[in-house]
Order: structure tokens, then sequence, then C-alpha cells
């Protein structure tokens, strides 16, 4: 839904730049910045960091899981022979256990995307500087994702995919097939699960 309305805000910002200036022709830029983040050599690194990030923390996440289980177990097996304050104090003890780990389990999910924000933000500088460097080369005015387009006619120049020249900018090679504008069907919609 966020990325619905960014797009149509997107839309609507270039609307009204193309709009406010018909008398000078808009140059417009588009990126692939996925396809270049994923040929940046500091990527694979990023990717392989958070992976075993994640494994730790699933790793705790899993031993504390299974000290709860055995807990519990415990308690079934002995439950019969507790008195009746005893049994509503560990069921207690029990329930403020597990949602303990319901809340270590989304906040090591919080912790691993905040860290994954942290490891990717001096890679997508970089690809922002490339874009801009690029953009300022070529005399671009907007520079849009890939992935916002919904049509360019292949016979525009008012229109000019950047993306090999900002994989250049950046020492990497990406392949240029790949470049281009695909229509994509959002799978994200709110009967999706």
């Amino acid at each position: 839904m966020i990325r619905r309305l960014q797009t149509l805000a997107l839309f609507l910002l270039v609307g009204g730049l193309l709009l406010a200036a018909p008398a000078q022709a808009q140059k417009i830029g588009y990126t692939n910045q996925q396809l270049i983040l994923v040929n940046m050599p500091e990527y694979a690194n990023v990717q392989q960091q958070l992976q075993q990030e994640a494994q730790q923390q699933q790793q705790q996440l899993q031993q504390e899981q299974q000290q709860f289980q055995q807990r519990l177990q415990t308690y079934q097996r002995q439950q019969s022979l507790l008195a009746d304050s005893v049994k509503a104090r560990r069921e207690n003890e029990l329930r403020q256990q597990q949602q303990e780990l319901q809340r270590s389990a989304a906040q090591r999910e919080q912790q691993l995307a905040q860290r994954e924000q942290e490891l990717m933000q001096p890679l997508l500088e970089e690809l922002q500087t490339a874009i801009g460097d690029v953009s300022e080369q070529q005399n671009i005015d907007i520079v849009m994702r890939t992935e916002a387009l919904l049509y360019v006619s292949e016979n525009t120049e008012s229109a000019v995919d950047i993306t090999v020249d900002v994989a250049r900018q950046l020492g990497i090679e990406v392949p240029e097939g790949d470049a281009q504008p695909e229509p994509t069907v959002d799978m994200e919609g709110p009967d999706t699960p």
C-alpha cells in the first residue's frame, strides 16, 4: 500500500514537472537499481553477513524455545500431583515465558531488519551518487526506478535507460538486456496473505 502511494506521488510529481515547463523538453532517465545493487561486490558480503547474523539469532531463539518446551513438559508430567495454587503459578509463569519468547522473536526480526538497513546504507549512497553523476553527465532532469515505469516508447529520446551507465560509473557490469522495464503485477494486494 505504501509503495503504491509512493508511486502515485512520484507520478504526480513527474506530471507536475512536465506540465510546469512545457517550453523546455524534460529528459527522463530510468534505472534498475536492484539489478545494479545485486551486482555490486559489496552486496554479496552484506548478504553473507546478514545470513550469519540471522543464523546466530535463530539458534539462540531455538535454544530458548527448547527450554520453554522442557519446562512445559515437566509441568504437564507433574500437573496432576500439584496443588491448585502451584498449578496456577506455574501456568502463569509458562504464559509469561511464552509471551517473552514471542517478544524476543519479534525483537530479533526487527533488529535484523535494522542491521540490514545499516549495512545497505553505504551501498545505496554509493548507488545514488553514481545515479547523480550519470544524470549530470547526460543532462537528465528526472531519474525514475525501472519498476515505476508503465511504458516507454522505443522511439523516444526523452526517456533513456541509464542502468548500464550507472553500473559502469560504479566499475561493475550488468547484463544489458535485463535493464529494460518489464510489465509487473503487484502481488501484494489486500487479498494476498
